[in-house]
């Protein structure tokens, strides 16, 4: 095993050398175009250029194949107990040409970037070939990091786009978009989260529209009660939500910190907090997802002019009985904006007594208030939880102040998500050394198959306060 062991170091690094002068080849071919001062590749240039974009891709993979047999191999002698001198030697000379990661490549204190890396990588600018190759090392631990695998980052990630990985963030950059952007879509949150199926623009969820049905039977072998089901489906449109900033090429290659990163960073959150805003109240047209707002069939409750702690506890109340009735099963979430559970938690009795406790202390209570937090579960109202979320609006209603609360079962709510893509375009800044970074993802959102899930409470002027 040891001289099959040296045998297939030989190939792999017979393969590296093979890939080397494959990046040498496509590199020469940007190096021309740049020498004559030509703002483009010619056709031919450009289809020679892609071909060995094709050929390094193949030959990665035969050196990733290399990697994990050789691997498999050592771990083999070294069960077997037969690891010798000769192996010994075989092993340190694979050391010396794999380029199999000891550590992750892009970590939060990495000396260097992964969007520039792709950056150079993509436009033929990588001259020595390293950032090609940590881009290698990082498509590796796309596919076999358990990081990339765990249930909070696995829907953000796509690895199954990108060229095999390239182009998935590394997995510290999306752990802190879960974990701290994510925070600002707390009602998109809420909703059943699915993966968006690949190679579609539009979904179709089957609905029924009316039911079977029994009756008594008007006698012994007399004809019994039928009636047949109806269904039907309902249309959502697959939506692309993207955002791109523009930055020098000087800061991306001279920056003494990876300001790149910062740059993705925001994007991700705006991106987080735009698709929570599309899903409460997009209008299904100029490529927004429809959201709850605006779907018909929701319930409504609207409280008359002079709103008082009273009023909207009835509405409150109102609310969830019309989802009992409507949907025949019982609502899972209150959720308003956290100006309107600040107005319930400063509300105080005829005695100047709080009408919201901390859980487990009880007067004359309308609500327990769980935690001080924002954009999450914050508190307990007529047993149900109560999430804070900002994205509500807050310019409804005919004086144009008011905000909107939501009672509702939100399990029937569904949001299809694919992964987030990230993306580096030198070229349409190119005359001016501008770089365009882009972050973007497609969605679906429907809460039209059960409309009677949610009931929407108007009539919430802004508050006023002490």
């Amino acid at each position: 095993m040891e001289e099959r062991l040296k045998r297939l170091i030989a190939l792999r690094k017979k393969a590296q050398d093979e890939l080397d002068t494959l990046f040498a080849q496509r590199k020469a071919i940007s190096d021309l175009v740049a020498e004559e001062a030509r703002e483009d590749m010619s056709t031919d240039e450009d289809q020679e250029f892609r071909v060995k974009t094709a050929e390094i891709a193949t030959k990665q993979g035969e050196v990733e194949a290399f990697d994990e047999r050789i691997r498999e191999l050592s771990e083999e002698i070294e069960r077997s107990g037969r690891l010798n001198e000769s192996a010994i030697n075989a092993r340190k000379a694979q050391a010396r040409v794999e380029a199999v990661k000891e550590q992750e490549v892009y970590t939060r204190d990495a000396k260097v970037s992964y969007f520039r890396d792709l950056m150079l990588s993509q436009r033929g600018m990588d001259d020595t070939g390293e950032a090609a190759e940590r881009l290698r090392r990082h498509a590796v631990d796309v596919k076999t990091s358990a990081d990339y695998r765990k249930p909070e980052v696995a829907r953000a990630l796509d690895t199954t786009d990108g060229n095999g990985g390239y182009f998935v963030p590394p997995v510290w950059l999306v752990e802190q978009y879960i974990k701290l952007i994510r925070a600002g879509r707390a009602y998109a949150d809420l909703c059943t989260k699915q993966d968006l199926p690949s190679g579609t623009n539009v979904l179709q969820i089957p609905k029924v529209t009316s039911g079977t049905d029994v009756d008594a039977q008007n006698g012994e072998n007399t004809a019994i009660h039928q009636q047949d089901m109806d269904d039907d489906f309902i249309t959502i449109p697959v939506r692309t939500i993207a955002g791109g900033q523009d930055v020098s090429l000087q800061l991306m290659e001279q920056s003494p910190v990876a300001f790149d990163e910062v740059v993705f960073q925001d994007l991700l959150a705006a991106h987080a907090a735009k698709l929570n805003r599309f899903v409460l109240s997009g209008s299904g047209t100029n490529g927004q997802l429809k959201g709850v707002h605006n779907t018909a069939g929701i319930g409504t409750v609207a409280i008359a002019s002079g709103l008082t702690i009273a009023k909207f506890y009835g509405a409150i109340a109102n609310a969830i009985q019309k989802v009992h009735t409507g949907r025949i099963l019982a609502p899972s979430h209150i959720v308003m904006h956290p100006r309107r559970w600040g107005w319930l938690t400063a509300a105080l009795d005829g005695d100047e007594r709080p009408l919201v406790l901390p859980s487990g202390r009880s007067m004359n209570n309308v609500a327990t208030l769980d935690v001080v937090g924002s954009q999450q579960v914050v508190g307990e109202l007529q047993g149900l939880p109560v999430v804070t979320d900002p994205g509500i609006g807050t310019t409804y209603g005919t004086d144009g102040d008011e905000d909107l609360a939501y009672v509702q079962r939100s399990n029937d709510l569904l949001l299809y998500e694919s992964g987030i893509r990230t993306r580096v375009l030198p070229e349409i800044g190119g005359k001016t050394l501008t770089v365009h970074l882009q972050v973007y993802s497609y969605a679906a959102f429907t809460a039209e198959r059960y409309p009677e899930s949610i009931v929407e409470i108007t009539g919430l002027p802004e508050p006023t306060f002490g």
